[in-house]
């Protein structure tokens, strides 16, 4: 899965446009915008089209940088 467009965020919660690498299904959900879901939950989300990850598509996923640094209290 890779972010196409941050539509809403407060906070470090954010709602995105979403795109499979693999079949170009799009669709919206939600996040949490930290370091955790950039580089360990996005990469491992599973499309409900098709059923595979990014890893699986053969896609290069670069995770996205956090609006906020590691550790900063909001």
């Amino acid at each position: 899965m890779k972010i196409n467009k941050i539509t809403y965020q407060h906070r470090r919660d954010f709602q995105a446009i979403w795109e499979c690498e693999g079949c170009g299904h799009t669709f919206e959900a939600r996040g949490y915008d930290d370091a955790n879901f950039h580089q360990n939950v996005i990469p491992s989300m599973r499309c409900a089209k098709c059923g595979k990850t990014s890893a699986e598509c053969g896609a290069d996923y670069r995770p996205l940088t956090t609006k906020y640094p590691e550790g900063f209290q909001i």
